[in-house]
C-alpha cells in the first residue's frame, strides 16, 4: 500500500533513486549506440535490443518520477515538513509493470541475440522464453495492485510457474549452447544468468512484504529503492556485460577487426 505520508529523508531517498535509475538507464543507451559499430555486424542485433530495453526504461522512469513528484507534496517552506499524498492524486505503480512487460523479455532476447545460435536453435529458445517472461508480469500485477493477502499470494505463486521455467531454460537447456561459446567469454555469459537471477530475485521479495506483515512507510521506500536498483542491474549494467561478450566475440571472430579495435583502444595511451 502506498504511504499517507512520507517523511523528508524518505521523499529524498526515493526521489535520488529514481534519479539514478533515469541518468543510469539513459546513458548507458547513449554509450552503446556510439559504440555499436565497434563490433562486428552479426552481433549489433543484441546491443540494439539492449538499447531499446534501456530506454524504454529511462522513459517509464521519467514517468515514474513525475508520478512521484506529483503525488507526494509539502506546503512547508525548502520541503522540510512531511510530504502527504496530493489529493486526487496517486502514485502510478501500473509503470513499472508496463515496463517490465516490455523489457523483461527483451533482455532474454539480449542473451539468447548475442550467443549467436543457430537460427533453428534462437527461434526454439524464444518461443518458449518470451511468452513465459510476459505471463511471469502478467500474472504478477493483479496481486500487486490488490490489498488482499490471498489474491495477492495467489498471484503471485502462478507468475511464480512461468518464472521456474525460465530459471529452467536458462541453467539446464542452455548449458549446451554455451559449451560452444569460446572460452574467453564462457564464464562470463554463465555469471551473466546469476545476475539476472539475483537481480529478479529483488522482485518477489518486495513482492512479498505485505504477505509479511511488513507495511508503512518504511517498508514502501525500501520497496522502491530495491526496484530501482534492481532495475539498474538487470538492465544497464546487464547491458554493459552484454557489449563486453559481444566485443570479445567479435575479436574471436575475426583476428583482423580485433587489431584494429586494440589499436584504437592504445592510441590514448600512446599520445
Amino acid at each position: 500500500m502506498i504511504p499517507d505520508t512520507l517523511s523528508p529523508g524518505q521523499y529524498d531517498t526515493v526521489y535520488n533513486f529514481l534519479s539514478l535509475v533515469i541518468a543510469a538507464q539513459l546513458f548507458t543507451a547513449v554509450f552503446l549506440l556510439i559504440s555499436l559499430p565497434r563490433i562486428l555486424p552479426r552481433y549489433r542485433a543484441a546491443i540494439t535490443v539492449a538499447i531499446v530495453v534501456c530506454g524504454i526504461a529511462a522513459y517509464h522512469y521519467f514517468r515514474i518520477f513525475d508520478s512521484f513528484k506529483a503525488a507526494f507534496v509539502t506546503e512547508a517552506a525548502g520541503g522540510q515538513g512531511d510530504y502527504a499524498q496530493a489529493a486526487g492524486v496517486g502514485f502510478n505503480e501500473g509503470y513499472r509493470y508496463v515496463d517490465w512487460l516490455l523489457t523483461v523479455p527483451l533482455l532474454l532476447v539480449e542473451l539468447i541475440a548475442v550467443l549467436a545460435l543457430a537460427r533453428s536453435v534462437q527461434t526454439r529458445l524464444l518461443r518458449g522464453l518470451v511468452p513465459a517472461a510476459a505471463l511471469m508480469i502478467i500474472l504478477g500485477y493483479p496481486g500487486e495492485i490488490s490489498g488482499d493477502n490471498g489474491v495477492r499470494g495467489l498471484f503471485g505463486l502462478l507468475s511464480t510457474i512461468p518464472f521456474l521455467y525460465i530459471l529452467y531454460v536458462l541453467f539446464v537447456q542452455l548449458s549446451k549452447s554455451l559449451d560452444r561459446q569460446p572460452a574467453s567469454v564462457r564464464a562470463t555469459l554463465g555469471r551473466l544468468r546469476y545476475l539476472l537471477l539475483l537481480s529478479w530475485g529483488v522482485y518477489p521479495i518486495a513482492y512479498l512484504l505485505p504477505l509479511l506483515n511488513i507495511a508503512g512507510s518504511d517498508a514502501w521506500v525500501y520497496k522502491q529503492v530495491g526496484y530501482s536498483v534492481a532495475d539498474i542491474l538487470a538492465k544497464a549494467v546487464y547491458a554493459l556485460i552484454i557489449f563486453q561478450v559481444a566485443r570479445m566475440k567479435s575479436f574471436n571472430d575475426d583476428p583482423t577487426f580485433a587489431a584494429i579495435e586494440l589499436s584504437r583502444d592504445e592510441e590514448p595511451a600512446r599520445s
